[in-house]
């Protein structure tokens, strides 16, 4: 069949190194490919050049005459948009259905009203999917697509791809989302492609065959370079004209060995143990929290012992962040007793990546700066030997923290925790920007971890290969906790995350859901408070004002500015950190008095 859409040798050289050499994408009607390869080796970029949005130095592009591509990058550009349904209906071409633009935006749970500078991480993702899928097109181009959902509209996702006819390039690090809608896999590695007709589930066997031969032919150079130098050494006495042939053959030997890109190494993952801690690890007895009339945990019993690894899943706004913090002792409970075990020794990874100066150099962001060793449990270690278990260059070292991709970033969380000792290991989000071989290794890592680990994620796959229970949120601040897994627990409640469970015991289901009797003053309906009104009318302001200084900030980094005035770098680095964080947290605010309000006018 022909394809709607084929690039050929495609050639890009990004600062002073390749990126892509000889790539090659090429996707008949529908097919359904997933483009897998390391952090940075240039996958969104040879996805962009297939929307035909980067120039590459050299390539042969095809499309169909009349097929049509739509392309979601991991950050859209809403600007010009007043409402996010104008957004989504300027995707749609002029024979499409214009409803399909409101079932969508129905769908994944957005009004069409919402005003695109003030929306936030998930809201945005959720309309820029909408305006790429409303078209039904003939090419679906998705760079990460699940980046930001919860776990109940990653499924709906995968349901809604699954229906579709369209064509489908898929850049993703959810191995279970890849896995259940790929049907062939393109590998990018080290500028190159290579194609398989079998679906993300074969790729690692595939990967793991084509870098053995790759060891062995390497070896096999090996062997033959230390022939020739043996030559060299011992026969010098033949032919002049046979010694420069073979003197020649050796130089282009070891050319050829010098050039060659080897496979990028493994992460190696190892987190300093402390001393064991008690048995009992967590006891929770009728422990409730909330926020104003908002319950997050409502009378929840739990014990965590040594050596369990609980994972916790549940939408946005379910409140995980919450009770990661109240099992931790971080927030107290407004009722009940959450009573820790001895000798804990806790090392948290939390989503936001742990607060960093963008100005402080990789190396000291290691050590603490003023020195070249890294305590790892306690034990010194040269800050190079360490970066390079974390795949680091040894020539990063001076890289500003601010310069580094996602992916680098999570890495050095990564580093940094884990060199801490620990026998409590919280993961919030661990698998953020983490590309599919450092997850494997991280996943091991949780799996042999001797101490306790409490995991929140939305990544089925790496909950499925990590915990030994699952806790999951039923709405209203009840939590129950399953055996097993995510899919274990799909298995027992019969329905995933932001349902309630089908077939769980009319005890249980009654328990869990039965209010506790209030006196009469307290079930009269509250209002929002002046100061609450007023803060929802005017944090969408704020909002704005943040995000446009945050953009300010972007474009003025944008360029050499570190290269031209290292001390101006800092200081808007720095500034752009701040600001970040005010806009985490004026968007969660914003967000918390939105859905109180919703819920008070039923």
């Amino acid at each position: 069949m022909a394809p709607l859409l084929h690039l050929r040798d495609v050639s890009l050289t990004f600062g002073g190194q390749p990126l892509l050499e000889t790539a090659e994408i090429a996707v008949s009607a529908g097919e359904r490919v997933c483009l897998v390869g390391r952090n940075g080796s240039g996958k969104s970029t040879l996805l962009k050049i297939a929307a035909g949005l980067v120039e590459p130095d050299g390539a042969e592009r095809f499309v169909q005459p009349g097929a049509t591509i739509r392309y979601l990058p991991q950050e859209p550009d809403f600007s010009g948009f007043p409402t996010a349904l104008a957004y989504v209906e300027a995707g749609l071409g002029p024979g499409d259905d214009s409803y399909r633009a409101r079932y969508l935006l129905e769908e994944l749970g957005l009004t069409g009203d919402e005003d695109p500078a003030s929306m936030s991480g998930g809201e945005a993702r959720r309309a820029a999917l909408a305006h790429v899928l409303a078209p039904e097109p003939d090419i679906l181009l998705l760079d990460e697509p699940t980046n930001h959902l919860d776990l109940p509209v990653i499924e709906w996702l995968e349901s809604e791809l699954a229906s579709l006819r369209s064509a489908m390039v898929l850049i993703s690090h959810d191995r279970r989302f890849l896995t259940a809608l790929s049907r062939a896999t393109i590998w990018l590695d080290r500028g190159h492609t290579r194609r398989s007709e079998r679906g993300f589930g074969n790729f690692e066997a595939w990967r793991d065959e084509v870098l053995a031969q790759e060891e062995l032919d390497r070896h096999k150079l090996d062997r033959k370079i230390a022939r020739e130098e043996d030559w060299l050494r011992y026969g010098v006495s033949a032919r002049r004209t046979r010694n420069q042939r073979r003197l020649g053959e050796l130089h282009s030997l070891r050319e050829q060995r010098r050039t060659a890109r080897h496979a990028v190494g493994s992460v190696r993952l190892e987190a300093a143990e402390a001393q064991g801690s008690g048995k009992l690890v967590i006891e929770a007895v009728d422990a409730s929290k909330a926020y104003g009339e908002r319950s997050i945990v409502k009378s929840l019993s739990l014990r965590v012992a040594r050596g369990d690894r609980i994972g916790i899943v549940g939408p946005n706004g379910a409140g995980k962040t919450t009770l990661i913090n109240l099992l931790t002792g971080a927030l107290a409970p407004d009722s009940g007793t959450v009573k820790l075990g001895t000798a804990l020794e806790m090392v948290t990874l939390d989503q936001r990546r742990e607060s960093l100066d963008p100005a402080t150099p990789l190396g000291d962001a290691l050590t603490g700066g003023g020195s070249d060793q890294v305590m790892v449990g306690g034990q010194p270690r040269h800050v190079i030997s360490y970066m390079k278990d974390f795949l680091f260059q040894p020539i990063q070292r001076g890289t500003p923290v601010g310069a580094l991709s996602g992916g680098e970033r999570g890495r050095l969380m990564l580093a940094r925790a884990l060199a801490r000792p620990s026998n409590l290991l919280v993961l919030d989000e661990p698998t953020n920007d983490l590309d599919i071989e450092t997850l494997d290794l991280l996943q091991e890592l949780v799996a042999d971890y001797p101490g306790t680990v409490l995991l929140v994620s939305h990544d089925r796959d790496f909950l499925d290969r990590t915990v030994s229970s699952t806790l999951i949120s039923d709405g209203d601040g009840v939590w129950t906790e399953f055996a097993g897994g995510y899919s274990d627990m799909l298995a027992q409640r019969g329905r995933g995350v932001g349902a309630r469970s089908r077939n769980a015991a009319p005890q249980q289901r009654q328990a869990a859901e039965a209010p506790k009797a209030q006196p009469a003053a307290a079930q009269q309906k509250r209002k929002l408070s002046f100061k609450e009104k007023h803060a929802l009318e005017t944090l969408p302001k704020a909002l704005e004002t943040l995000q446009a200084e945050a953009a300010k900030l972007n474009a003025a980094l944008a360029g050499d500015l570190y290269t031209r005035d290292p001390k101006l770098f800092a200081k808007v680095t720095a500034r752009l950190d701040e600001v970040s964080r005010e806009i985490a947290t004026t968007e969660e605010r914003w967000l918390e008095l939105e859905m109180l309000r919703e819920e008070l006018e039923g």
